[in-house]
């Protein structure tokens, strides 16, 4: 008997009570973070074991994920390197240099500030707030 994994049964509940946003900023990942960090009050640390791999042409490439989690809440946010070495983790949004997801209790009324906020950051081009219909590879983002 050969067991199958429903991928879209399990990005469907991955991506349940999570909001998607997409950040075009030209920088180094550490130096968004240390911004976000710094001026917005964050506490985004990489996490190396959340690191994504995808193997493609024989290659591999890496994908960096930064994570804080909200303290006293069940809120945690991570924000994605969208490009490695050419590649894309969402080849689909080669535009986008950053992916955050905000998972957990987060009030839908606190999105629009947020996005405020990122905007306001030295580098910062562009956020927008994507939906589960626009991404193909969801998969790519489950951690």
């Amino acid at each position: 008997m050969r067991l199958k994994i429903d991928n879209e049964a399990l990005a469907e509940e991955f991506f349940e009570e999570s909001v998607l946003l997409g950040i075009v900023a030209p920088v180094k990942d550490y130096l968004l973070c240390w911004n976000l960090n710094q001026i917005l009050g964050f506490n985004f640390r990489i996490n190396t074991d959340l690191e994504i791999q995808l193997t493609k042409r024989k290659r591999t490439y890496f994908f960096s994920v930064y994570e804080y989690m909200v303290p006293s809440i069940a809120l945690t946010h991570y924000l994605y390197n969208n490009q490695f070495d050419g590649e894309y983790l969402l080849p689909e949004f080669k535009h986008l240099d950053f992916l955050w997801l905000i998972k957990g209790d987060f009030y839908a009324g606190e999105l629009s500030p947020l996005i405020q906020s990122i905007k306001s950051l030295p580098g910062v081009q562009l956020v927008v707030e994507m939906t589960n219909e626009q991404i193909k590879n969801k998969q790519h983002l489950i951690l």
